[in-house]
Order: structure tokens, then C-alpha cells, then sequence
């Protein structure tokens, strides 16, 4: 395979930095182009110290000075800014992006990747969430590919190499059931920050840890899902697999079904995203089966999980929904990490919130914007 130079929109975080150790490996296939980072300063002049990318860019504009002066001894170009880091994206330099940022704000990056022709390693399904509709028509357009990250998507993804997207009858998410499968009602309106960061099989970032929590993770991996292999909510089947070792599973029109298994780690979805169509080696462990005798599935409760069940809605709606339920998600994750919000609550929210915001059909990309400024602040202000 040609060598690939990639920019890592979000190389600070949990997914940029585990992408970082898949190129430190393939060394004669990546190269580290580009690097950025919110708000994590001292981590990203460490990054860029050791593998000194040709750019690198520091988003919050009060941390530009820091980055700047620590680095300014190396050939690496300084940045700073939502600006720059539209623009860097399109650089002639750059073969792929890994969009690792957290949130709404991997939207508009990777839909100027997209536009200046990049093939997208996709780790932000807000982008999808928010926008699927624009992203993917965009990307078909300009004959991008995107490869998904997470690894329901990337088993999704596998399983479909060489079957007639017609001949898929459904798909089956799978999801941990996160730290408070099978727990009360009860128990869940005392839950706290710590209790909801521990995942019990999966290493990930704060936000996402606690959606994976509220099984809201699952619900907008739905959505992402609907965009990225065309379809209809009710072809979207989730499921809670404990284990996590069986990733995501195709179900054929005959009644065959495909599976894509592992151990969990995020490092084995992110190599394939980089090398397809291509596999690599990895030093990675094995799954034994003798280490896991039994692989377990129950129905997800809904009841208790609020979140899955509104995410679904917001699928069948479709139209400005998820970016609705996106924002509101966004805001009320946020308020529980700052212990301003019950676990319970969130849903509560969220739900609100979709009630409130004027739905629309077929949105432009400035009207996505203009659904997550009023979502954002509806939520925000029931908070208060």
C-alpha cells in the first residue's frame, strides 16, 4: 500500500491517541501530518516533540502562546483556531483524516475534509448524527470514502465487503449494557460521575463514556449507522452483548448472518480504518475462546434507558431531529460530569428539548447550525 500522510483531528483524546500508537507501528505505511488538540496544550507539544508533524494546531486561541513558544525550536507550523483547522484540512499534503474530535464540533472540519476530496477515517458520528444527509450526498460527490472507527460500524463495515448491499435484510448493533445493565430505576437516580466513568470493557473519553452509560451511545450509533450503509430505522436492531466480543452482525435476506469479533480494543477498528483495503499486522492479544465460554444477549430496557428509545424516534423523524437530540445530549452529559445534573434527569431533558425546537424537514447545513444554537440553549436553560 502507498504510504499515508494523516492529519488526527483530536489527537489528544482518547481515539487520537491510541491512532497515534497504530502509525508509531506502521511507521512504512503512516506518517503523522497533522496534529490537533482543544485544549490540551502540554499533551499535544509532547505530541508534536515526538513525532514532529508539519503542522499542528491548538484550537482555544489563549493556548496558542504556549504551544507556539514550546515548540518554535522545531519545523513545525503553528495554529490556532476553528479557522485554521477548517482550512488545514484541505492541504494538498494530507491523504486521509482521522476526525476524533468530541462532539458538534467535528461537523464542519470534516465536511471541509470532504469537500477538498480526503478520505475520512470517521471517529465523530455526530458528524453523521447532526448531518448525515449533506455528508454523505457531499462525500459521494467527490468520491470520498469513509471508513467508520467505532467498532459496531467497523464490524458493520467488514462484514459487508463483498455482499450486495440488497441483500441485507437487517443489522444488529451490539452494546455492553455499560456499567448499570440490570441495575433498579432506583439505583440509577443516585448514580454518580465515578460510578458512570467506568466502563467495565471499554478505555474512551468522558462523553462518551457516559452516553455508553445511558446506552444514548447505541442510540446515535443508529442513526450513524442508517447514513452509512442506507438503512431504514427499522433494518436497526440493538442488542446487549456483555462481553463485547462480537462487535456488530449482518443478517442476510436468506437468514444467514455474519459477525465480526475481537477483543475489545479500539486499536483494531482504527489500523483497518487507516490500511483499507488492506489488512495489517498487529501486535494486539487474541481472543481465545477458552477465555470467554460463554457469550451472552438480552434485549435492551428501554424503560430504564430512556436515551436508546428517544435516539430511535429522533431516526424516524429524521429531518433536523438527532441534531436536536445531539445538542440537548450534549449539554445534559456535560451538566452530569459537573455533578449539576441527575443520571435520570438527562433523558428528561433531552426529551424536553425535542419537543420544543420547530422540526424540519430537509435542513441546509446553516440550518443544522442554527438547530444546535436553540437546542444547546433550551437544554441549558432547564438546567438552570
Amino acid at each position: 500500500m502507498t504510504k499515508k500522510h494523516i492529519a488526527i483531528l483530536g489527537s489528544t483524546g482518547s481515539i487520537g491517541r491510541q491512532a497515534i500508537e497504530v502509525i508509531e507501528r506502521h511507521p512504512d505505511e503512516f506518517e503523522i501530518e497533522v496534529l490537533t488538540a482543544r485544549d490540551n496544550a502540554e499533551l499535544l507539544i509532547q505530541q508534536a516533540r515526538k513525532y514532529i508533524p508539519n503542522h499542528v494546531i491548538i484550537v482555544h486561541e489563549d493556548k496558542y502562546k504556549i504551544v507556539a513558544e514550546a515548540l518554535a525550536h522545531l519545523p513545525v507550523k503553528v495554529y490556532t483556531g476553528n479557522d485554521s483547522l477548517e482550512q488545514i484540512v484541505t492541504m494538498d499534503s494530507i491523504d486521509m483524516v482521522l476526525t476524533a474530535m468530541v462532539g458538534f464540533s467535528g461537523l464542519i472540519p470534516t465536511l471541509r475534509a470532504i469537500e477538498a476530496g480526503k478520505d475520512i477515517a470517521l471517529a465523530n458520528k455526530e458528524t453523521l448524527v447532526v448531518a448525515g444527509e449533506i455528508v454523505t450526498r457531499t462525500a459521494a460527490d467527490k468520491n470520498v470514502s469513509i471508513c467508520p472507527v467505532d467498532s459496531e460500524h467497523s464490524a458493520i463495515f467488514q462484514c459487508l465487503s463483498g455482499e450486495n448491499p440488497d441483500t441485507v435484510e437487517k443489522i444488529i448493533l451490539t452494546a455492553s449494557g455499560g456499567p448499570f445493565r440490570g441495575k433498579s430505576i432506583e439505583y440509577l437516580r443516585a448514580v454518580t460521575r465515578e460510578q458512570a466513568l467506568k466502563h467495565p470493557n471499554w478505555f474512551m473519553g468522558d462523553k462518551i463514556t457516559i452516553d455508553s452509560a445511558s446506552l444514548m451511545n447505541k442510540g446515535l450509533e443508529a442513526i450513524e449507522a442508517h447514513w452509512l450503509f442506507d438503512l431504514s430505522h427499522d433494518q436497526i436492531e440493538v442488542i446487549v452483548h456483555p462481553q463485547s466480543i462480537i462487535h456488530s452482525i449482518v443478517q442476510f435476506q436468506d437468514g444467514s448472518m455474519k459477525a465480526q469479533m475481537g477483543i475489545p480494543d479500539m486499536r483494531i477498528p482504527i489500523q483497518y480504518a487507516f490500511s483499507y483495503p488492506y489488512r495489517l499486522k498487529s501486535p494486539m492479544p487474541r481472543f481465545s475462546f477458552s477465555d470467554y465460554p460463554n457469550l451472552t444477549f438480552e434485549a435492551p430496557d428501554t424503560k430504564k434507558f430512556r436515551n436508546l428509545a428517544l435516539a430511535f424516534e429522533a431516526l424516524k423523524l429524521g429531518g433536523n431531529a438527532p441534531c436536536i437530540l445531539n445538542a440537548a445530549d450534549e449539554v445534559v452529559v456535560q451538566a452530569f460530569l459537573d455533578e449539576r445534573l441527575g443520571f435520570m434527569e438527562m433523558p428528561e431533558i433531552i426529551e424536553k428539548t425535542m419537543g420544543r425546537i420547530s422540526f424540519l424537514d430537509h435542513p441546509l447545513i446553516q440550518d443544522y447550525l442554527e438547530t444546535d444554537r436553540e437546542a444547546r440553549k433550551v437544554a441549558t436553560d432547564m438546567i438552570r
